[in-house]
């Protein structure tokens, strides 16, 4: 197979393009260092292209692999032949080839097997033969023999049968065409184990839908109904059909062998082909729903890191709880914890005025400005509390609600043991709450991106499958953002292209033992920090107030003799990068004709431009570009006191299939359907909407009992 040419055809790229960027790949070059810094090779292919790019060249890859293992095995048996070697060609997929090697695999013991081993093929051969006037009982009596376990002449017969069914079954061409047939006309049906137990499955207790049409959130909760035994689920198909297609082409006349081949076809298609390509259907369709369920979950994830942080903010983070109380951490604008108490403003002790003194003095002491409530248990009692807070002091402080999803397995983990080893559980988790208003990307990087709580159905993906999208999605957002070389977490560093976990640890212990870094070229000083890493990791590394300020950019090092030239030529020096005097540089170098001065530099137009950008505004945070994140200081409001018609301001929470779940203020957070999005039609809610975006909602329906709340964003 020609690899490069299908990759172009498929991604509608040019051959160079995906040639470049395949060469980068079995290069070792990580997909963040591709997309910055080899735009040039690859015709500026973002990370998400890129990504889907490697993983579509690992499945060919396979396949090609796969096919050679196959045409091997099949040549060792000495059973190759021309037309073998076309399909395999031909083959577009590893069940395609799997097919094709089906009657040559080794078997287990089979009802055909044993028939074989007793002899009975040269009467499954005379059967098909279907000569009009054969006898087939006559013929069956033949093979009767006790010694090999063949009684009788209906023994002999059901063994050469089962022998036919079995060829039939291994016919690629007939199982393409059947399984092409459940594609295009097979229901995929659910039903209840027990129709009077009252599950959340109640929606697919008589249920049907086409193989074709399922939404893959329905084929997840269909299997997950399945797994929890409240489900029992079946692909159907017309049978007569499926008859008709393996026996075309076998059938040949009329007779009493006919009619035994016609037998042998339908057991063949209800005994082996049928059960098999539905246990392939059904495999196929929750592929399918998984990894859209994944590129969901990795855009929502995506969006959560991406939320701009609260700079320059001393935040309170409050985690919730009632008889335990709820626990307090202050940090400052770094992130550093400055103090911890626990305040019992909740059932069943209620000191709201202790809570309130002791408040009042930590915002005071320590001028807070934001606070930070999780979203679990008590936090309604707790955001009732701050607001009323809120209102009796003279400061500005705003409060936001933060997902705690993830903090508790934070909190319990090696990783903040070894952060806060003088803290308890909960006092962890106040302090994570907190930094993750003030940088989500620097706090959530620390907690498996599973529990996380932005998808739908996570816990169902395939392990590796979800944990590499992930980790991948992380990765680009650390690395698209940048890293503070100084101050980052071994977390954090981890995910820099070319840093893995045991280097992140090392770059921490040589920056304790030797002070902070003040150039990028002492990352070669590191442990187990060679020139390849150096190359792949020094891009998204900064260094604040270091010795060239070139290494406060996203400039590669690579680049900075280019970087030189580039401000020589317009007229600028090196001192005046981070001054404000170089706004104007997009423009100087426009009026020299991009394209000269690029070929003048010795590089490609668009490092030029990325090296313009970064000597703009170096340091620059991509996130600082986005809409800030809302924050309240008002009431709280409750589900009750919603009412159909209100128009409310809220946050995305999450995006999943069929709509997206807003916070508007109230514990709940209500659903907008997919048909409320927007007034266009639209195939996913992602097209319209993503994590974190503030959006105007009104409300449509409130259920208190069931604390439901259906909004919409059609105004």
């Amino acid at each position: 197979m020609d690899i490069i040419n299908k990759l172009a055809e498929e991604f509608k790229l040019r051959e160079e393009q995906v040639k470049n960027t395949v060469a980068l790949i079995d290069d070792g070059k990580t997909i963040p260092f591709i997309a910055r810094y080899r735009k040039e090779l690859t015709g500026a292919l973002d990370d998400q292209v890129l990504r889907e790019l490697y993983d579509r060249l690992t499945y060919l890859r396979n396949l090609d692999g796969r096919k050679e293992e196959v045409r091997s095995s099949i040549e060792q048996q000495g059973k190759l032949t021309e037309e073998i070697t076309a399909a395999l060609e031909k083959a577009v997929t590893l069940v395609e080839v799997e097919d094709i090697y089906r009657p040559y695999k080794q078997k287990r013991k089979t009802r055909a097997s044993i028939a074989r081993q007793r002899g009975l093929e040269p009467l499954a051969l005379f059967l098909q033969l279907q000569n009009a006037n054969a006898d087939p009982e006559r013929e069956a009596a033949k093979f009767v023999d006790a010694e090999k376990e063949i009684p009788d002449a209906e023994s002999a017969l059901q063994g050469a049968m089962d022998i036919i069914a079995e060829n039939i079954s291994d016919d690629a061409g007939i199982r393409k065409k059947i399984r092409g047939l459940y594609l295009r006309e097979g229901m995929v049906e659910s039903k209840a184990s027990d129709p009077e137990a009252e599950t959340v499955y109640r929606n697919y207790y008589e249920y049907s839908e086409p193989v074709s049409k399922i939404a893959g959130h329905r084929v997840l909760a269909i299997d997950r109904g399945e797994k929890e035994n409240a489900l029992k689920v079946s692909v159907s198909v017309d049978e007569q059909k499926c008859f008709d297609i393996a026996q075309c082409g076998i059938i040949k006349g009329s007779g009493r062998c006919t009619e035994y081949v016609k037998a042998a076809a339908e057991d063949s298609c209800k005994r082996l082909i049928m059960p098999s390509v539905e246990r392939e259907i059904r495999a196929e369709l929750t592929e399918k729903a998984a990894e859209g369920a994944i590129k969901v979950f990795s855009s929502n994830l995506r969006q959560l890191l991406l939320q701009p942080p609260i700079k320059n903010s001393v935040t309170l983070g409050l985690d919730p709880a009632y008889r335990t109380g709820c626990k307090i951490a202050v940090v400052d604008s770094l992130g550093k914890v400055l103090e911890t108490t626990v305040i019992y403003p909740t059932p069943p002790q209620k000191k709201i005025a202790e809570a309130k003194t002791k408040l009042k003095a930590l915002i005071k002491k320590h001028s807070v400005t934001t606070i930070a409530i999780g979203n679990g248990t008590a936090s309604r009692e707790s955001e009732a509390f701050i607001a009323e807070l809120i209102g009796e002091i003279d400061q500005k402080v705003s409060y936001m609600v933060v997902s705690e999803a993830g903090a508790s397995v934070y909190s319990a983990s090696k990783l903040a043991a070894e952060e806060f080893p003088d803290y308890d559980v909960s006092l962890r988790s106040a302090v994570s709450i907190a930094r993750r208003l003030q940088d989500p990307l620097a706090e959530l990087v620390k907690i498996d991106p599973k529990a996380i709580g932005v998808g739908q159905y996570q816990h169902d993906m395939p392990k590796a499958r979800m944990n590499e999208a992930l980790s991948g999605v992380v990765e680009d957002c650390v690395n698209s953002v940048g890293v503070d070389l100084n101050t980052a977490s071994f977390s954090l560093l981890s995910y820099v292209s070319g840093i893995n976990g045991t280097v992140a640890k090392n770059i921490v212990a040589y920056r304790e033992e030797n002070g902070a870094f003040n150039d990028r070229r002492q990352l070669l000083k590191v442990p187990k920090l060679g020139k390849k890493a150096f190359e792949l990791c020094a891009g998204f590394l900064r260094v604040r107030d270091g010795k060239n300020p070139l290494d406060n950019t996203a400039v590669h090092p690579e680049s900075y003799d280019a970087a030189k030239a580039l401000l020589t030529e317009c007229g600028y020096s090196m001192d005046e990068i981070g001054s404000g005097a170089l706004q104007e540089l997009s423009k100087s170098v426009s009026s020299m004709g991009r394209k000269n001065l690029s070929e003048k530099l010795g590089i490609g137009v668009p490092t030029m431009n990325d090296i313009i950008g970064e000597l703009e505004k170096p340091g620059r945070d991509p996130r600082d570009e986005l809409p800030p994140p809302l924050l309240r200081s008002g009431d709280v409001m409750e589900i009750g006191d919603l009412t159909p018609g209100m128009e409310l301001m809220g946050t995305v929470r999450n995006v999943i299939d069929f709509g997206a779940f807003v916070d508007i203020g109230v514990h709940e957070d209500g659903l907008v359907h997919i048909s409320q999005i927007c007034d266009k039609y639209i195939k996913h809610p992602l097209e319209a909407v993503k994590v974190g975006q503030v959006v105007k909602v009104r409300v449509l329906d409130v259920d208190v009992k069931r604390k439901r709340i259906s909004l919409t964003m059609k105004l």
